[in-house]
């Protein structure tokens, strides 16, 4: 088998692994708005997040046995690869926590539909917050944001001019995800990613377990009520998507693995509509498909389509 082939292979097996992660996330929108409707955002948050990293954790005990390797959470490399396995675990622990927490508050007042396709709006922030960092942005990217942005007018705006407090909440998620991917595109070549992704996950479940006792008054019935949205977003959308995603996006590119991921938007659509019951206005359902068009236009490669046909 030649090293082109068997690279293929690699890559359609990492396209899958985000599909199906897009497919648990847009589907998890479900389980959050369910579990915000019996417990606060950090009670939920913090169960969730403690359950996925407990999950990761035995995975990865068991690894290391089968592997006759001496169990350790931070790998057997140096020092160097220990220190930057903390630092980028605890980076993306932060950021994810906090993202979550607009996420969440965000899902309060503004349907599941709405909440997806604000979200994937990362895919367009990303290149813009590359400015930041002297990245050259092309005219296709400011071409894609505007079509964005007039879709997110037509998403957003009620009459008289009004913004849902709720999508703007969703809005400061989408530019914490997109910090968070470029986090995990910055360090997950570099270091182990699924043990990049256990130390987030712990991270972001002890900050929310201390944020509940002193914002929230948890009750344990309660939380074991809900065993079922816990469960979904612990294990299948925290401790399976965001693994899948750590492992996936070493063998994809930026632009492949952001089309994919983009998908979460149609999903949560559809999760809201089957499930919920939610339906958008003709108004809202033009917004999603513009900000849809904006954010397929930024992934096209035009210059390697260009070459390909001079050939």
């Amino acid at each position: 088998m030649s090293d082109k082939s068997s690279f293929s292979k690699v890559q359609i097996k990492s396209s899958l692994m985000l599909l199906i992660t897009s497919f648990i996330w847009g589907f998890a929108f479900i389980s959050q708005r369910i579990g915000l409707e019996t417990m606060g955002i950090h009670t939920f948050t913090a169960t969730r997040f403690i359950l996925a990293a407990l999950v990761l954790g035995i995975f990865l005990f068991i690894m290391d046995s089968k592997n006759s390797k001496k169990p350790s959470l931070l790998g057997n490399g140096t020092i160097h690869d220990k220190k930057n396995l903390l630092i980028s675990g605890i980076a993306c622990g932060v950021i994810l926590t906090i993202a979550n927490f607009f996420q969440m508050a965000g899902l309060q007042y503004t349907t599941v539909g709405k909440a997806g396709f604000i979200t994937v709006l990362y895919i367009i922030i990303v290149p813009i917050l590359g400015l930041f960092f002297k990245k050259k942005v092309s005219l296709t990217v400011w071409i894609s944001v505007l079509i964005a942005l007039a879709g997110s007018y037509l998403l957003f705006i009620q009459k008289g001019f009004s913004v849902n407090k709720g999508d703007l909440f969703i809005l400061v998620s989408a530019f914490l995800f997109a910090s968070h991917i470029m986090v995990i595109d910055h360090f997950t070549k570099i270091t182990d990613s699924i043990r990049m992704a256990f130390i987030q996950f712990l991270v972001c479940g002890l900050i929310s377990f201390v944020a509940m006792f002193i914002f929230e008054n948890p009750e344990w019935n309660i939380i074991l009520d809900a065993w079922l949205p816990i469960t979904y977003a612990g294990i299948l959308s925290s401790g399976v998507a965001y693994t899948f995603q750590f492992v996936a996006q070493k063998n994809l590119s930026a632009p492949v693995a952001s089309i994919i991921m983009s998908m979460e938007s149609v999903f949560a659509a559809l999760a809201g509509w089957i499930i919920l019951e939610e339906g958008l206005s003709y108004k809202e359902i033009a917004g999603c498909l513009l900000i849809f068009f904006g954010i397929i236009l930024i992934q096209v490669p035009y210059k390697q389509m260009i070459r390909a046909s001079k050939l």
